[in-house]
């Protein structure tokens, strides 16, 4: 693949990011439900604190927000709220002080640090914040895979300013991070009719739910319609496993807020629903125009729950409210779905890899599934023979649909290359780069992931293309081109 590096001109900036293991959230702790075997001890815990006098109980809580308190958003507010997690464990003839209930969520908290195995993946979209920059200036928002103890990922923020010409400062990312919280979500029944169509579910049950929702509900509407089932279909045999699938599909759709005072960088978006739960994988944002005119943010991402996979979109209009949901269909069942940033010829499409090795192209139908994918491009030369994907969502230039792909070669040495699709037929593969674009160098070839150059996406500001991409799993970096240069040193395929 050096062939083509030399002679594009790529400039690889000398910035790179690296995992802060210093960047840490307060998640709940539950003594032994950590262990294989679970036992829990939050009974004989409690009973433990229960045994303290005020003045040690004040003292001891002294102690930990002396420790903790500079590390976190609202400390206190965490503690109370960890409290009234396992505050059924108190006997209710006891009366506790304040004190004694905020240190109780204290030994119910523990610290995790989101990037204490690795930070890697980055895309790329235009900052909802351009303020304060100087002429030839964006901020463009970063979104970062952490992975912390236990291989867990979760979706972290940071901001890069691009321009004038080839130059890139990164903004600060310190301070205190949060996790979202958890806000009432808006489903949509389109999204419930997709996904019991997925699991072939069609029954009365199932049939009386759907037909008693409107297209917009949130889960106090969900809870009564189903609370209203007919006695005779509660009778039914096949009713109690109905509504247990349906009950765990609208739990899967959540939305997560933030202050308007926490800075993007210091935001987490951390997995929320048991299908998620080791992990919220490699999300590929894009600035999206909606059918109505109006900008937006979408990001698909792969949920994994330790043992299954899932698609799953966020929606977002600020980077600061976050509406997610599941992806139905057949192109859906895999990972690294990247959606267009806009509608083509009236339909919603992606790039996917519905087969495992093929880069496809995916379009959803009228009932938000995303079907079978037709293929773009198949593993053919040697830097890519065991898969190609994409790193990213297409980029609109004059020339066509921009898409940056990898490829997976011997020794699972993964580069990333190009190749350009028609604007109105993006089936339709215009050209590419046959030797790739960039790959690991001697340097970014080490760490926790050897080998691997990876990106979910980058942008074009001032006609210079920027690529943020993960090198090994451990640094971040960035590269940049001008566009002209890239497009024009691509070769045209097929007739």
């Amino acid at each position: 693949m050096t062939a083509t590096v030399n002679t594009i001109d790529i400039t690889r900036h000398n910035i790179t990011m690296t995992p802060d293991d210093r960047r840490v959230v307060i998640k709940l702790f539950v003594p032994g439900e950590d262990a294989q075997v679970a036992h829990n001890r939050a009974s004989s815990l409690i009973e433990r604190i229960l045994r303290l006098d005020e003045t040690d109980i004040n003292n001891q809580l002294d102690d930990v927000l002396s420790q903790f308190s500079g590390r976190h958003h609202d400390i206190l507010g965490t503690f109370q709220h960890h409290y009234e997690v396992v505050q059924h464990r108190v006997p209710s003839h006891i009366e506790l002080s304040p004190a004694a209930r905020t240190l109780i969520g204290a030994y119910f908290s523990h610290e995790f640090s989101v990037e204490a195995a690795a930070l890697c993946n980055p895309s790329m979209v235009p900052h909802p914040d351009q303020g304060d920059l100087e002429p030839g200036e964006i901020r463009a928002a970063l979104s970062l895979r952490q992975i912390g103890e236990g291989h867990i990922s979760s979706i972290g923020f940071c901001s890069v300013v691009l321009g004038p010409g080839g130059a890139i400062r990164l903004e600060d990312r310190g301070g205190p991070l949060m996790i979202g919280n958890r806000v009432g979500a808006k489903h949509m029944r389109h999204q419930l009719v997709a996904a019991l169509g997925d699991e072939d579910m069609d029954n009365e049950a199932s049939a009386y739910v759907l037909n008693a929702l409107p297209e917009r509900y949130d889960d106090t509407v969900f809870e009564e319609i189903i609370g209203h089932l007919p006695t005779e279909l509660l009778a039914r045999p096949t009713t109690p496993m109905s509504l247990e699938l349906i009950r765990r599909i609208v739990g899967d759709d959540y939305a997560v807020t933030f202050p308007a005072t926490i800075p993007l960088h210091q935001r987490v978006l951390w997995p929320a629903t048991p299908s998620e739960s080791r992990g919220m994988e490699d999300a590929r944002f894009v600035q999206v125009v909606d059918p109505d005119g109006r900008p937006a943010y979408q990001a698909t991402y792969t949920a994994y729950d330790g043992f299954n996979i899932s698609g799953r979109v966020i929606y977002s209009k600020d980077l600061r409210h976050f509406e997610v949901t599941t992806l139905q269909g057949p192109a859906a069942r895999n990972k690294g779905m990247a959606l267009f940033p806009r509608y083509v010829g009236g339909k919603k499409m992606a790039l996917c890899r519905s087969d495992g090795e093929t880069l496809g192209l995916t379009v959803r139908d009228e009932q938000h599934r995303w079907q079978p994918a037709g293929p773009l491009l198949v593993p053919h030369r040697g830097w890519e023979l065991i898969q190609v994907g994409n790193c990213g969502s297409p980029i609109e230039t004059e020339a066509g649909w921009l898409v940056l792909t990898h490829g997976v070669g011997p020794m699972r040495r993964y580069g990333i290359g190009a190749m350009l699709l028609d604007l109105e037929n993006p089936e339709r593969v215009i050209a590419d780069l046959p030797q790739g674009l960039i790959d690991p160098d001697e340097v970014e070839r080490e760490g926790y992931v050897p080998n691997v150059l990876y990106s979910c996406g980058g942008l074009v500001h001032d006609d210079r293309f920027w690529l943020p991409y993960a090198s090994s799993d451990v640094r971040i970096g960035f590269a940049s081109m001008p566009l002209d240069d890239l497009l024009r040193r691509m070769q045209p395929v097929g007739g």
